[in-house]
């Protein structure tokens, strides 16, 4: 297995995974400029998976200067259950403790059984302190 940083040349490959990828959504800001955008503010805080060649791993991450955020964790269902998804993570995590960020949060739909799994094996912790709220600011429904 290859890891290294994603970049805008991996978005073909990363939205076939993540529409293969049951939990995962997408929105109209994982358009190819939303996922460029995103890249060029968090250098070196997303990362690819690669096996012979093809994406088959994927994560997101970038912060606000206080706190990390993750998303857009997927894995080929052919190489799951390899350690795959936990050294995204760990690759993650380590490039942003590297932006001295030192608490990060992710959100998962709340019917993704697998991700809450996977999340709580990890050492993450459910909060249920805290509520999600959302505005959109312009554009459609699917901002």
């Amino acid at each position: 297995m290859h890891y290294r940083p994603m970049t805008i040349e991996d978005y073909d490959a990363a939205v076939a995974l993540w529409l293969s990828t049951e939990g995962v959504r997408l929105r109209d800001a994982d358009s190819r400029e939303g996922v460029a955008r995103y890249l060029q503010r968090n250098p070196g805080l997303s990362f690819v998976a690669e096996a012979e060649g093809n994406v088959v791993g994927t994560i997101m991450s970038g912060h606000d200067s206080h706190r990390g955020f993750i998303q857009h964790l997927a894995v080929a269902a052919s190489h799951r259950n390899m350690g795959v998804g936990s050294q995204l993570v760990a690759l993650c995590l380590e490039a942003l403790k590297n932006e001295d960020i030192q608490k990060s949060h992710l959100m998962i739909l709340v019917e993704n059984e697998a991700g809450k799994r996977f999340w709580s094996n990890l050492g993450w912790e459910f909060r249920s302190d805290i509520a999600l709220y959302s505005f959109i600011n312009g554009g459609g429904p699917n901002a």
